[in-house]
């Protein structure tokens, strides 16, 4: 009876909160579900235009420097997947395809990769893109002379060599059955030094312009090596607050919206379809471990029990989401642990006990900063809030701006809890879970567990891929076990798209691929 209350005040606030975000908007529309990393195509069906140009409204701003090997936040790696491409890059199945490489050859002790350069194939600039511009990239990557390099799983190249104008050889110093998805690295001109205020890479749109905190500018690179583009142009247009973005849509200004929430779906009219997929991250209450009372980890696991993550998905999005019970999404496939998902079932009972035995009998304040830009955030934030009030912890939650969260709380560790979402640069167990290693400079729960740390070692060194995956999962197992976070779910993605536009994939890694949308005839 209790808990037919609980669900009823949620529901009416969750009402409420649609209401105050709706105002005048029209009705719902439609959706269409991708499963796991499957292909999901959006929009109408007809058949594909050449040319035309689209406004796709962002919620945060980019990094200040554009330079891929430098970016932080997730949103960049979003936008400038569209600029940039690797030796390899993902498809949308997850798969590695030659990109800036026509083709690699592995040597047999899985050691020595040999890739082949693409014949004709330029920067956006018009420079050919020579073997010395791939020596240089991977090296910056891996240069670990001012201590950890700027992509750690580098730190195992041993050498990087140009054996002719077409080829170049990576050495690294054992075998690493994930060492080619580190492969789709930014290829970037020896040369240039503009990359942080005008990026130039090897993609199919090139960098135009950008006006901090108003837009970003792509057109279509008319030189480019694959499969052009359709679109001729597109604006990204950054919209910070939740409402404008919902409104700006309804008015035109905006055609293309992704990471929106379902109740921001239904305030939309017939103009737009809404099509959803995995967002691909680990949407979770991040919890400094460093900060009383989250260095206790009974406190930890009691938190875990307090949160019901169905009823989340049921009151934010409509039921869509996918449950996740440790720092691994299910796009990872065999990584992904389901059964870590019911580690912590929905106990409030279990979860009072817990804290009483923490000494906190009587519950706690405590604090939970969400970035203000991202309303799938803050909508789980306020379920979030009533559930934990109901074992007597008092939640209060700080919007901050996208630039304060990462300054202050990513960067700055400066935070008791933090309701966002993780995800992975590139498509490895290791890119996942290797922040939370005591000494990693993004560990920003300040986790430090030695069987954690120890597992890490054991993982990154096997060169069987079932003991690896067993290592990996252990890892994950661990994180579960000692609630260094309290895991929720892989976000649904909803994407507004205006109905002229189809083409849209989603991919298994957090990113935007422009070059798949079209218009219909």
């Amino acid at each position: 009876m209790m808990r037919s209350k609980r669900i009823l005040a949620l529901l009416l606030s969750m009402v409420l909160l649609s209401t105050a975000l709706s105002g005048c908007g029209g009705g719902s529309t439609g959706t269409d579900s991708g499963e796991g990393n499957s292909v999901t195509e959006g929009g109408s069906t007809g058949e594909p235009v050449q040319g035309g140009e689209i406004t796709v409204g962002i919620a945060q701003d980019l990094d200040n420097s554009l330079d891929p090997h430098l970016a932080v936040a997730a949103g960049t790696k979003e936008v400038m997947f569209n600029v940039f491409e690797g030796l390899v890059k993902p498809n949308a199945d997850g798969e590695l395809i030659p990109a800036v490489a026509e083709r690699y050859e592995v040597s047999e002790d899985k050691t020595q990769y040999t890739f082949t350069l693409r014949d004709g194939i330029t920067f956006h600039n018009g420079d050919a893109v020579t073997v010395e511009d791939i020596v240089y990239s991977i090296n910056r990557c891996a240069d670990d002379s001012e201590g950890t390099p700027l992509v750690p799983a580098l730190s195992a190249v041993q050498t990087v060599e140009a054996t002719d104008e077409k080829t170049v050889v990576v050495t690294i110093d054992a075998p690493n059955n994930e060492f080619l998805s580190y492969m789709t690295l930014a290829i970037l001109p020896e040369d240039y030094t503009e990359q942080d205020t005008a990026p130039v890479g090897t993609g199919p749109f090139k960098f135009v312009s950008r006006s901090p905190q108003q837009n970003i500018v792509l057109e279509r690179y008319e030189g480019y090596w694959g499969t052009p583009a359709y679109l001729d142009k597109v604006t990204f247009q950054i919209v910070e607050n939740p409402d404008a973005l919902v409104m700006s849509l309804q008015s035109g200004a905006l055609d293309l919206v992704a990471h929106l929430t379902y109740n921001q779906t239904t305030q939309l009219g017939d103009d737009f379809n809404i099509v959803d997929g995995p967002m691909n991250l680990v949407q979770a209450i991040y919890l400094n471990n460093k900060v009383a009372p989250f260095d206790n980890e009974t406190v930890r696991q009691a938190l875990c029990y307090a949160i019901d993550i169905q009823q989340i998905m049921d009151l934010t999005a409509g039921g869509s989401g996918y449950p996740v019970g440790s720092s691994m999404y299910p796009a990872f496939q065999k990584y992904f642990d389901d059964s870590l998902t019911n580690y912590y079932s929905y106990d409030p009972a279990k979860a009072k006990e817990l804290l009483a035995q923490a000494g906190y009998a009587d519950g706690f304040d405590m604090t939970i900063t969400v970035p203000s830009n991202y309303q799938p955030h803050l909508d789980a934030a306020q379920v979030v809030e009533q559930q934990l009030e109901a074992v007597g912890i008092n939640v209060t939650i700080q919007p901050v701006t996208w630039t304060s969260w990462l300054n202050d709380t990513y960067i700055g560790r400066d935070f008791q809890a933090t309701l966002v979402g993780v995800d992975a640069s590139y498509l490895t167990a290791r890119a996942m879970l290797e922040r939370f290693t005591s000494t990693a400079d993004d560990n920003f729960i300040n986790y430090n567990n030695a069987e954690y740390d120890q597992l890490f070692q054991q993982a990154i060194t096997s060169t069987d891929d079932e003991t690896q995956t067993e290592l990996y999962k252990q890892m994950e197992r661990v994180l579960t076990e000692t609630a260094a976070n309290v895991y929720l779910q892989d976000l649904a993605n909803f994407v507004a798209m205006n109905k002229d536009l189809g083409g849209l994939e989603f991919y298994p890694v957090y990113v935007l691929d422009l070059s798949t949308v079209y218009y219909t005839a």
